[in-house]
């Protein structure tokens, strides 16, 4: 590059010259940050916060979300990778070190002094190519709803970001979480996943629960602690005396007038416990049937002891999402008023209990018919191996959901760049003039994912291309073994890549690449950047 600098000679080359660089170090330097994080056998990286606070991931969404990136184009490049997560859940680290090839196999063009421009140009036909080429790569015929290929979209996924063992524990309880869940011809909710962790005992722990984990327990200490075959009232009325919404002063003249005032209030809230009483009396006629209320507002001390003495389980204060799970796992209907109290309205669950850990508590809700709503549990014995998990299991999630919706699935383990490499070759033959340079930088830039993934695992890149490529001329889709560095046959393996995660890497990191190409220099904005870009009086 420098050498090309220095042989055009004129200033404005220079300057072209000179930005370029800058922006393809940066694309190379952020590259060769994430490509040791692809794959299973990727390593870790440890991000330590201002205040001490340590943080081991491999995710490269959390690492471009939580790095401290100072140059403006590596700053640029991680928020492209990052939108990447935010539309398809995956992807990020493939997007990060594809972009960094693009730029990397375009440097050696621009020696030559092949312009950017028709660089550019190439990378937009061979874009266009390789999609056209993933729609015909694409495998339709399985079936997404099958829960062996759910749960091997989600070991694929989930071993990423995992050791081996407890990737394959949580791959079962994403797959079955989301197929709870899912209603046919409706889009699937991610939201009724609740994602509840516990600081406890070790990571092997995790589980899922089929209905609800609510991280707050019973405030009154003679209320039963477990209960079965429930009766479940969801309800947002507050059973305390709220204060009036305007100020007022009450004068009293005298203590007696006080205290009827103040009876006066207890009455108007013990009528609305007593409603749920009367309920309680109502449907739980045999000794086995028992009543829990999980109330979005608050309840006062004698309505929680009134409930207590009636054997009724009352948590308040339920957070709202909870409350819209709660009637999607059990049935019945949230009430905002006791006035239409009918046996109609409550849901039913099979066992309700309290678990306190530490100064924590936690109440579960099991047993529930039918739930469209459902808790993940996550356990773990210090609260950044927690937090790892955590984020692995909503890539999970976002995996099988996109598998569930694209309704195809990409043979995976490199397969997909292995053959649309070879595809591109063959295009590249069909078109005339120096454009076929940009094609051919595209194609080598594909490669980057199986050379990184071999790499990764401790073999040589390029022995591992030429096994792959010898395989899959002999008319097999191949993928890389990261156990043993030998070609071998996804499919049967059961690794799957997701459409949706592939469509968007590559018809974003090309376009992204060419902007970096183009751009000839680079300019220190003033302080009107952010508002119009017409210079005042001149509008």
């Amino acid at each position: 590059m420098l050498s090309m600098i220095k042989q055009q000679g004129a200033a404005a080359d220079s300057r072209r010259g000179q930005a370029l660089l800058l922006n393809i170090s940066a694309g190379k330097g952020l590259q060769n940050v994430l490509k040791t994080n692809l794959g299973p056998r990727g390593t870790l990286k440890m991000l330590v916060g201002g205040g001490g606070d340590i943080k081991l991931t491999k995710d490269g969404k959390v690492l471009l979300h939580e790095m401290q990136i100072q140059h403006p184009t590596a700053a640029l490049i991680a928020r492209t990778a990052t939108a990447q997560d935010d539309i398809t859940g995956d992807g990020t680290t493939t997007n990060v070190i594809t972009i960094g090839e693009l730029l990397k196999q375009s440097e050696r063009y621009l020696q030559e002094n092949i312009h950017p421009r028709i660089i550019a140009e190439g990378f937009e036909l061979a874009k266009d190519r390789c999609l056209a080429f993933l729609e015909e790569f694409k495998q339709t015929s399985q079936d997404t709803l099958d829960r062996e290929l759910l749960i091997s979209i989600a070991k694929t996924s989930l071993r990423t970001k995992l050791p081996a063992d407890l990737a394959d524990q949580l791959t079962e309880q994403v797959v079955d979480a989301l197929l709870l869940i899912h209603k046919p011809e409706q889009p699937l909710d991610l939201f009724m996943v609740e994602i509840m962790t516990m600081q406890h005992r070790t990571d092997g722990h995790s589980s899922l629960i089929k209905g609800l984990v609510l991280d707050h327990g019973t405030r009154h200490p003679d209320m039963p602690k477990k209960l079965t075959n429930c009766f479940i009232l969801t309800c947002n009325v507050s059973l305390e005396y709220e204060k009036t919404e305007v100020n007022a002063n009450f004068l009293y003249k005298d203590h007696e007038t006080r205290s009827r005032m103040i009876d006066g209030e207890h009455k108007l809230v013990a009528a609305k416990c007593r409603q749920i009483i009367e309920l309680k009396n109502h449907v739980c006629d045999t000794p086995d049937k028992n009543f829990v209320v999980i109330n979005q507002k608050g309840i006062d001390p004698i309505c929680l002891d009134m409930l207590a003495k009636a054997g009724i389980m009352g948590l308040r204060r339920a957070k709202r999402r909870n409350m819209e799970r709660l009637t999607l796992a059990c049935g019945g209907t949230a009430m905002n008023s006791l006035e239409d109290l009918t046996p109609d309205c409550l849901g039913h669950a099979d066992l309700v209990y309290e678990q306190t850990l530490g100064e924590e508590k936690y109440t579960f809700v099991e047993g529930v018919k039918n739930p469209f709503s459902c808790t993940v549990l996550i356990k773990g014995p210090t609260k950044h191996q927690i937090e790892q998990i955590k984020d692995a299991l909503r890539d999970g999630l976002r995996a099988v959901k996109n598998t569930i919706e694209d309704k195809c699935v990409v043979p995976g383990g490199g397969a997909f760049q292995i053959a649309a490499y070879s595809d591109l070759m063959k295009f590249k033959e069909t078109v005339t003039g120096r454009t076929k340079l940009g094609i051919q930088a595209f194609a080598d830039a594909l490669l980057v994912v199986p050379k990184t993934l071999a790499q990764n695992s401790g073999f040589d890149p390029m022995d591992t291309i030429i096994k792959l490529q010898e395989e899959y001329a002999k008319g097999h889709i191949v993928g890389l073994d990261v156990e043993s560095g030998e070609p071998m046959d996804p499919v049967s393996e059961g690794i799957f890549d997701q459409y949706s995660v592939l469509k968007q890497v590559y018809r974003s990191s090309p376009v992204i690449a060419s902007q970096l190409l183009l751009i000839d220099e680079i300019i220190k904005a003033g302080k009107g950047m952010r508002g119009s870009s017409v210079p005042e009086g001149q509008e």
